[in-house]
């Protein structure tokens, strides 16, 4: 909500449950609002927030702490993402957090061994780039770290955005996109989410990052102009983004 505002984001209610949460014996109430989204840097029309209340002898109650962890992390994907976090006590927190691989591997991250490597990236030396997902309540939330030779994490992508799921891996390249000289990363994968009606939506996306000198920057303004389809392979894409570089260099 907007406080002191008469233009609310809130659209409607996308999820309710009412069940025992933290397992008093009360019935709590589990919510998932859809939100109008008026960010233009992301792809979709609109955005969910959880909430959980509490139930008490007295009334409910909102604990503001789990509620910044639920939609801070994105975990209000769905009813069954927020119980999987509130009552099953698992979380997503730690994929943002983690310093070391091991701390990631620990904790159930798992790893696309076959799409790992090792570059040299000019700015911030020799790296492994490393994708994996962390699977919860059926969803498969996709990350890419980049890590040093000790197992320290040196930098950290999360090309989902605001999307529920990892449908698809395409490809993740590590090539000199903009002409400087350094090289960048591209990520092009499909993914899904739940639609106004309930149904399930796959697209395809792709995500920019740019090497500069104290790391790596996001580019969401290309996109306007390169979009990509499903038939798109990494070569492709990664031509037309070059092409268009070479236009602005023009």
């Amino acid at each position: 909500r907007n406080k002191g505002e008469l233009r609310q984001p809130n659209q409607g209610i996308a999820a309710v449950s009412f069940q025992d949460v933290d397992e008093d014996g009360l019935t709590d109430i589990v919510l998932i609002t859809t939100c109008k989204n008026e960010n233009k840097a992301f792809s979709r029309d609109d955005y969910k927030v959880g909430e959980v209340l509490f139930r008490k002898e007295q009334g409910f109650y909102r604990d503001w702490r789990i509620s910044d962890k639920i939609n801070r992390f994105s975990m209000n994907k769905s009813i069954r993402f927020i119980t999987s976090f509130v009552r099953g006590g698992n979380s997503v927190e730690f994929l943002y957090t983690a310093t070391t691989q091991d701390e990631l591997l620990k904790n159930g991250f798992e790893i696309f061994t076959e799409l790992c490597y090792w570059r040299n990236f000019e700015k911030m030396g020799r790296l492994r780039v490393v994708p994996g997902i962390y699977s919860m309540a059926d969803y498969d939330v996709f990350m890419i770290y980049l890590v040093n030779e000790q197992g320290y994490i040196v930098w950290s992508f999360q090309p989902m955005r605001d999307y529920d799921n990892l449908y698809a891996l395409k490809g993740i390249t590590c090539k000199d996109i903009d002409g400087d000289g350094l090289k960048d990363i591209v990520v092009l994968a499909s993914y899904s989410y739940e639609g106004k009606d309930g149904e399930i939506v796959v697209e395809t996306d792709y995500s920019v990052y740019y090497q500069r000198t104290s790391g790596f920057y996001e580019d969401t303004d290309i996109k306007h102009t390169v979009q990509c389809n499903d038939s798109d392979t990494m070569y492709e894409l990664v031509e037309r983004l070059r092409a268009y570089w070479w236009r602005s260099e023009q």
